[in-house]
């Protein structure tokens, strides 16, 4: 399935989205101690954000360290694809290959965009673009604009898609 075949599916059941927003914003260890949430969720798309935050930083204390951004990827990337699946609440995703392309540094706030390129039986590929906030910009505010965003992650995962 590809872009064309996911736009044509049905909208996500809203008990889907609720699914995914708690087991990501409160129930997962490890995303929910980062801060993460979900701003967007639909079909072949999703958007993760992570807030600036001290303990995240390199020793710098400036910039956010790389694996909290290839966490944000590796993460949308998957549950973008899990959104191409009938029962997005069934089966599973797994990483089996991440590729990620540090731009510049990250200083502020973070946002993932997901967007799946490919859906098929039992492998699927994301393309990722992670940006942070530039200039003292919170950045996650819709009325920010990209203007105030900056490309810091490009990539691409392949993932295992165990459909129910």
């Amino acid at each position: 399935m590809d872009r064309t075949d996911i736009a044509e599916m049905d909208p996500l059941p809203a008990d889907a989205t609720e699914f995914v927003e708690r087991k990501l914003e409160d129930e997962h260890g490890y995303l929910s101690w980062l801060n993460t949430s979900v701003e967007t969720i639909e079909r072949g798309r999703v958007v993760l954000s992570i807030p600036f935050d001290d303990k995240l930083t390199n020793a710098d204390g400036r910039t956010i360290h790389g694996g909290v951004a290839a966490t944000l990827i590796d993460t949308a990337g998957g549950v973008a694809q899990r959104t191409t699946f009938e029962n997005p609440l069934g089966g599973g995703v797994a990483t089996v290959n991440l590729d990620a392309n540090y731009l510049r540094p990250a200083t502020g706030d973070l946002r993932a965009e997901a967007e799946v390129v490919r859906a098929g039986g039992s492998i699927g590929v994301s393309e990722m673009t992670v940006t942070t906030a530039v200039d003292g910009a919170g950045g996650t505010d819709e009325n920010d604009g990209e203007e105030n965003r900056s490309e810091v992650v490009v990539g691409q995962g392949s993932f295992r898609l165990f459909r129910e």
